[in-house]
C-alpha cells in the first residue's frame, strides 16, 4: 500500500501542517490574492447587468 502525499495546489510541493492546504505562507497569500483579483470564477451564465447591485445597506440595514 502506498501513501499518497498531498500537494500544495499552488506549487505542487508537499503540504505543511501549519499552512494546510498550502506548503507555505507565500503560497497561501498567492491564493488569497488570486481570489481578491477575481482570478477564480464559477462556470455559468454571466450576471444580468440590468439587475441592481447589492449595497451594504441591503445587507446591513441602518436603523434611523
Amino acid at each position: 500500500m502506498t501513501t499518497k502525499t498531498r500537494k500544495c495546489p499552488i506549487c505542487g510541493n508537499p503540504r505543511s501542517e501549519e499552512h494546510t492546504p498550502f506548503c507555505s505562507k507565500g503560497c497561501r497569500d498567492r491564493d488569497l490574492l488570486k481570489w481578491l483579483d477575481d482570478g477564480y470564477a464559477l462556470p455559468g451564465q454571466p450576471a444580468d447587468p440590468d439587475l441592481p447591485e447589492l449595497s451594504q445597506s441591503h445587507i446591513f440595514p441602518q436603523d434611523d
